[in-house]
């Protein structure tokens, strides 16, 4: 899960951009990067940090031009370096840069490929990097000096014929515009539009519709799946479906917890999928604890805020926010490491006495995945006076790894991997536990103007769209990232550049 952003416009776009990371930052907190193009020349800046630290008037002051394309990451266990921050360059050809979202299931395949066969050098983990390499070798194959559409998408069905997985990608080519494409599955989400100025129409790609509402773009639309955009620097606007046999199965755990909630995703709303969900909790109470003395409902925030309300209303249960969240910690699920996600729980939420003493408490979340937060938040429900502690998730168990770009690569972390519902309750230590069925998540979530046959629904029940992952490939990257975790990180460099932004 990283957030993507490129713009195609009649002035300089760095403040655009930067304010597009800026709505995109709960999509990643690691690293962020930025790069623009003026006059053939490439201005670029990337280094871990929220964006805010990552840009500084000094930086922004050298980020030129009228295109560009960001990023924000969000690391994968055992990669949090900032080696890998995105965007990624290459000089052949034309100087290209990329910037992805999502994760390659085929990437040890494709970096010997592109090594042997391509005679391109890989210099980090990163599948972006990977990614760029196989764009960029496809693109050359065409040797024109200056690339057509027509060459642009070729070069993206190439991509698509030898890459697997989930993605959303932005690219730049320099001296003559962006790119933007999704994997044939439409797992990762990739949206476009476009605004009117003084000077002329400006486009531009984003991972959610929100970061075009805010900087007052109207959306077109979402990306189908293996479709790609090119859109020139004089602003010409290009679409071409480059995938043989696209599929739309999106990634459902974005309505879950990844998107904004006033995001629309696939022309579904991410605030009303979320309604939906707390209203066929509330059913699944009904049915399951028909003679409920729920007191009161509590949301964990911020994701859970929509569907514990609905829930609240369906039940005639007093709603109330008994946590009260420190804004400027980050979100936890998206933090690397156990043992941070745990102490951030404590610094970034503070039960409100008042609300819990003598009561009997139900507490939703939008998911479970590793128990560290909600353990934390039922002790602390406990310690702040609450008679009794249920909870519900908006989600059903996740018991399986996410292969394409959240960060689920072990099963041995997933508190549902194996175990019972009264299992879990124990662990995390709830009165009751009650989790959405997977059948009503599908429910709350296709209610859109396109008809979804099939959603990525992986991490609850095992089976992966893209048909290439079986035990194998679980097995062996579980022992890749368990490598990882322990290998010695490079140090940390603040600024990695193609022209200095850092004087």
């Amino acid at each position: 899960m990283c957030g993507i952003v490129g713009i195609v416009g009649k002035s300089n776009v760095n403040q655009a951009l930067y304010d597009a990371l800026t709505v995109l930052q709960h999509r990643g907190q690691d690293a962020a990067g930025m790069v623009t193009s003026h006059q053939g020349r490439l201005f670029l800046r990337k280094a871990d940090g929220l964006v805010r630290d990552v840009f500084r008037t000094r930086h922004m002051k050298e980020l030129a031009g009228c295109v560009g394309i960001g990023h924000v990451r969000y690391p994968v266990e055992g990669s949090a370096t900032s080696a890998e921050a995105q965007p990624f360059y290459v000089n052949s050809p034309y100087g290209i840069t990329l910037a992805q979202n999502g994760n390659l299931t085929n990437v040890e395949q494709l970096a010997k490929e592109i090594y042997q066969a391509d005679l391109r050098h890989i210099n980090t983990n990163s599948d972006a990097e990977v990614m760029l390499n196989v764009f960029a070798h496809e693109l050359s194959t065409y040797g024109r000096l200056q690339p057509t559409a027509d060459d642009v998408f070729a070069a993206v069905a190439r991509v698509h014929e030898r890459c697997r997985g989930g993605y959303a990608v932005v690219s730049m080519i320099t001296g003559y515009g962006i790119v933007g494409f999704r994997d044939p599955h439409a797992i990762r989400p990739i949206v476009f539009g476009q605004r009117q100025t003084a000077l002329g129409v400006e486009y531009m790609i984003a991972s959610e519709s929100v970061a075009l509402d805010v900087l007052g773009f109207t959306l077109i639309r979402d990306l189908a799946p293996g479709e790609a955009i090119y859109i020139t620097e004089n602003g010409e606007l290009h679409t071409h479906q480059c995938a043989k046999n696209p599929q739309l199965n999106p990634c459902i755990f974005e309505h879950v917890y990844l998107a904004r909630p006033d995001s629309i995703i696939d022309g579904i709303s991410v605030y009303k999928a979320r309604m939906r969900m707390g209203e066929k909790l509330a059913e699944k109470i009904l049915r399951e604890y028909p003679d409920h003395d729920i007191d009161v409902v509590m949301p964990i925030p911020d994701t859970s805020n929509t569907s514990a309300l609905e829930l609240a209303n369906k039940l005639g249960v007093k709603y109330r926010e008994g946590f009260i969240k420190n804004r400027y910690i980050g979100r936890t699920f998206i933090m690397p490491g156990q043992a941070m996600r745990k102490k951030s729980v404590r610094q970034k939420l503070n039960a409100l006495e008042l609300e819990f003493r003598g009561k009997n408490v139900l507490l939703v979340d939008d998911s479970i995945v590793r128990g560290t937060t909600c353990q934390e938040i039922i002790q602390m429900a406990r310690e702040a006076g609450a008679k009794n502690v249920y909870f519900c998730s908006a989600a059903p168990e996740v018991r399986y790894q996410n292969v394409y770009g959240i960060d689920m690569p072990s099963i041995h972390d997933l508190i549902a991997h194996n175990r019972s519902v009264d299992e879990i309750s124990e662990l995390i230590g709830a009165d009751w536990l009650l989790f959405q069925d997977l059948d009503d998540l599908i429910e709350s979530v296709s209610g859109g103007k396109l008809k979804i046959d099939r959603f990525d629904c992986a991490v609850f029940d095992g089976v992966y769209v893209t048909g290439d992952i079986d035990a194998n490939y679980l097995s062996h990257i579980e022992s890749l990232q368990a490598e990882l975790q322990f290998e010695p990180k490079p140090a940390a460099n603040a600024t990695l550049e193609l022209h200095n932004t850092d004087s």
